[in-house]
């Protein structure tokens, strides 16, 4: 197939679980012999390393510039025009949607965009050509304001909460346009199924199970590990919650623990924060490997997160038992204490690291049973599967025709 595919970054280097999914799934697709043209609008320059990683995948790449962040026309436009403020940041983009609009008169047999904060560009085009099209949405943006809520100043909150309610409103006039809708997880389905009154597909976050299968924790390391973008609040709420409260209580019992903190944007600040020994600053790694080599479990006390999480289905492909939260593993068709161990109480769960540290045997057992699910439910030819069964059903679709739905074009396809 002929597959238009836009983002809104480069998937390369794989910072976060949704530049890792975008990679990974173009690899996928490519290696099956599908045709890609990737549209990117990216707020940091193609380099040389991204293009090298990209371009076999792909028969043409296309990268424009995003703005800046501080654009005056991202200040002056939320006042006035009536998008969420990531909806500003990633819209307003005439050469992207000039680029876009030329690509269409190109014949597709799929358009795919991702993540309904980047429609704003494409909205206008895909109405008037009438042309079946997909969205993926990665987690729920409206809800994920919520993570940082408690970490903004006060005079920021009802700017933020303000901010979420435009994104729900954006969202009903979003995902209620595509032919098709994909999610990450069941959960998510059923959420964006809601505000779209339709059903919505399941494309699952997978991980590479091959690259990590010859991992093999070391079980006697007393050593805990997390990885996480710090770019988003969620990560930097649960490491400031490990730290403050939970390491403490787990170090009253066994102060041999350490915990290594790897991911993108690692804050410089928390050094000085927390001037602790067994407390080891690892920042980005493109291959975890050799971290997870020298690890005995894998620790995510996530209290605020969506879709299914990369991170944790990477530790467990590669063997790592797993602690985390019900946060942690939402999206995750996952039992506790088969698969992994959980709570969302600080105290139980420095009780659970404690515990399972003394018992290598039980590590074994968590270990191997996640990296079971993991290459049974989420290796990435499952997720490539399922989306290439969404394509299928979008090639069946006639041309939409446009019918008002509540002051919004919706595209609906003839049946």
């Amino acid at each position: 197939m002929r597959i238009l595919w836009t983002l809104p970054y480069l998937p390369w280097p794989t910072t976060s679980g949704s530049k890792t999914r975008q990679y990974h799934l173009l690899r996928q697709l490519a290696e099956r012999g599908h045709r890609i043209t990737l549209l990117v609008q990216s707020k940091v320059p193609l380099g040389d390393a991204a293009r090298a990683a990209l371009e076999p995948l792909l028969e043409r790449l296309i990268v424009l510039p995003r703005r800046p962040l501080h654009s005056p026309l991202n200040l002056l436009a939320s006042p006035i025009i009536d998008y969420p403020m990531r909806a500003i940041i990633h819209g307003l983009a005439p050469c992207l949607r000039h680029q876009f609009e030329q690509l269409l008169d190109e014949p597709w047999d799929v358009i795919q965009i991702e993540h309904s904060y980047s429609f704003q560009p494409f909205e206008k085009a895909l109405q008037a050509r009438g042309l079946p099209y997909m969205l993926s949405e990665h987690t729920i943006e409206s809800v994920m304001g919520a993570a940082c809520q408690d970490r903004l100043p006060l005079w920021l909150r009802p700017l933020n909460a303000f901010d979420r309610w435009r994104y729900r409103r954006w969202e009903q006039r979003v995902l209620r346009q595509p032919n098709e809708v994909v999610a990450v997880s069941a959960h998510d389905a059923e959420l964006i199924g809601q505000i779209s009154g339709r059903p919505v597909n399941v494309v699952v976050n997978g991980v590479d199970c091959d690259y990590y299968q010859d991992v093999r924790p070391a079980l006697h390391s007393q050593r805990l590990l997390f990885v996480g973008n710090f770019e988003y609040g969620a990560n930097l709420e649960a490491i400031e919650w490990a730290l403050e409260e939970i390491l403490p209580q787990v170090w009253m019992s066994n102060p041999a623990v350490r915990l290594a903190i790897a991911g993108h944007a690692l804050p410089s600040s928390w050094k000085l924060h927390w001037n602790d020994p067994r407390i080891e600053w690892i920042g980005y790694r493109p291959d975890l490997r050799e971290l997870q080599r020298r690890s005995a479990l894998f620790f995510a006390p996530l209290r605020y997160a969506g879709g299914s999480k990369v991170k944790i289905l990477e530790a467990m492909a590669a063997g790592l038992p797993v602690i985390t939260t019900s946060k942690g593993v939402s999206g995750l068709a996952v039992n506790n204490g088969e698969h992994y161990l959980g709570s969302d109480e600080g105290g139980q769960l420095a009780l659970q690291i404690n515990q399972l540290l003394n018992q290598p045997w039980r590590m074994c057992q968590l270990g191997e049973s996640g990296r079971q699910f993991a290459r049974q439910r989420h290796d990435w030819s499952v997720a490539a599967q399922q989306l290439e069964n969404v394509h299928m059903r979008l090639t069946q679709q006639a041309p939409a025709s446009s019918t008002a739905v509540g002051g919004v074009l919706v595209g609906r396809s003839a049946k």
